[in-house]
């Protein structure tokens, strides 16, 4: 059986860049978003000594002598490597000894700016890089061009003739961006993420914590897939799983430390008052969410009371993942004016900011434009504010007030 073709990911010009410029280079992200397929696949790094830790055998040599290991001439890529922290050490003195750019590759599925001992050690030396599930960019081959995101807040154009983009549907959202699910129409979501769920909770949470009760946890978990695109209120998560709130601070972290759960910051930079300043709950990928919330097909998803918030779930994930590959200096945010107003989605970068509102149907009305008035207001240094819709028109409302489609925003 060969392998399925190789598809292109967004960070890869990142990546070279970047190898190019530190002698540590570190590629982080959820279990199964493609890291390994990257780092083994893409032919720039072709020329590189590979060894993965989740070889047993690679493992026990890498504890038993760390710097043998090492040894060699050329560049290595590790995969895998916070299995073997004793790695580290080794790293941090052969980079002080020879600081030669492109030295080490590293990958690891745990967040690790979360993890003090992997960050102190590096500190100084390597870039942290993150990959995200694929994108609809990634799915169709289409990542030669600037991402329209950032493009339109550049330039404030609209396309010149009506955008032929698809809609974002209940399947997009359904499979998410997990390469087996939205690679392989031949894939069972349920079937896979069932596994993955136990794959996570065996491996994963147990490098990283001592969690005791699995069952427990399951719950917690499932209970924040039920919250995902809510504002976060830790008390109530713990109220509900029957745990301490201390406990499930903890969970939360681990959560993130794995990049299953991301938390999306308040913007609290205008004149607005009663600005929420809780953070934003959301499951990194709508596949895994869907999942975790008990839906089982697409269909169910269009009429679940979630649809909204899965569907916010997913168009977050295809922003974060735009931003963190090809525009990293741009930085992510929600606002809220409790009992009033809200925007989903608010990209700032240097003193402008873009607001997204989501709409996932075709059609929009005055109602659903409030929310970017009242940040227009309240915010002189928005550039644009733009209804997000499910439809194909591109069009200008009024003043720094667009309607675009999401497909295109997301192109």
């Amino acid at each position: 059986m060969t392998a399925p073709a190789y598809r292109e990911r967004d960070l890869t010009p990142a990546l070279l860049a970047a190898l190019r410029a530190m002698p540590v280079v570190v590629v982080t992200g959820m279990r199964q978003v493609g890291k390994s397929t990257l780092l083994r696949r893409q032919p720039q790094l072709a020329g590189r000594r590979y060894v993965s830790l989740d070889d047993f055998a690679q493992l026990e040599a890498a504890r038993r002598a760390p710097e043998a290991f090492l040894a060699g001439t050329g560049p290595v890529t590790v995969d895998e490597v916070q299995k073997c922290p004793e790695l580290l050490p080794v790293i941090k003195r052969m980079v002080d000894e020879d600081r030669t750019p492109g030295r080490f590759l590293l990958s690891g599925s745990a967040n690790f700016a979360l993890l003090r001992d992997i960050t102190e050690s590096l500190a100084g030396r390597a870039v942290y890089l993150t990959l995200s599930p694929f994108t609809r960019r990634e799915i169709s081959g289409r990542v030669e061009a600037e991402p329209y995101l950032r493009r339109f807040f550049r330039t404030l154009e609209l396309p010149r003739e009506e955008a032929e983009v698809a809609p974002v549907t209940a399947s997009d959202v359904f499979r998410g961006g997990m390469p087996p699910v939205c690679l392989d129409p031949g894939t069972d979501p349920a079937l896979w993420f069932r596994g993955y769920e136990q794959t996570y909770l065996e491996r994963d949470v147990r490098q990283l914590t001592q969690v005791a009760d699995l069952i427990t946890f399951r719950q917690f978990v499932q209970l924040a897939a039920l919250r995902t695109g809510q504002i976060l209120n830790v008390s109530e998560l713990a109220r509900d799983a029957r745990i301490a709130p201390t406990t499930a601070g903890r969970y939360l972290g681990v959560l993130e430390a794995s990049f299953v759960v991301r938390r999306l910051p308040p913007y609290l930079k205008n004149r607005a008052s009663r600005l929420i300043k809780s953070s934003k709950i959301y499951i990194t990928d709508s596949g895994l969410a869907c999942h975790l919330a008990g839906i089982g097909t697409a269909g169910a998803l269009e009429r679940d009371p979630l649809w909204g918030a899965l569907f916010e779930t997913h168009a977050a994930a295809e922003i974060t993942a735009i931003l963190e590959s090809r525009w990293p200096e741009a930085r992510l945010s929600f606002w809220h004016v409790q009992g009033r107003h809200e925007v989903d989605f608010i990209v700032e970068a240097g003193r402008e900011v873009m607001a997204i509102e989501l709409k996932a149907a075709t059609r929009w009305t005055e109602r659903d434009l409030s929310g970017l008035r009242a940040f227009l207001h309240a915010t002189p240094n928005c550039r644009a504010a733009v209804l997000a819709h499910n439809g194909t028109a591109a069009v200008k409302l009024g003043d720094r007030l667009w309607a675009l489609p999401l497909g295109l925003l997301l192109s």
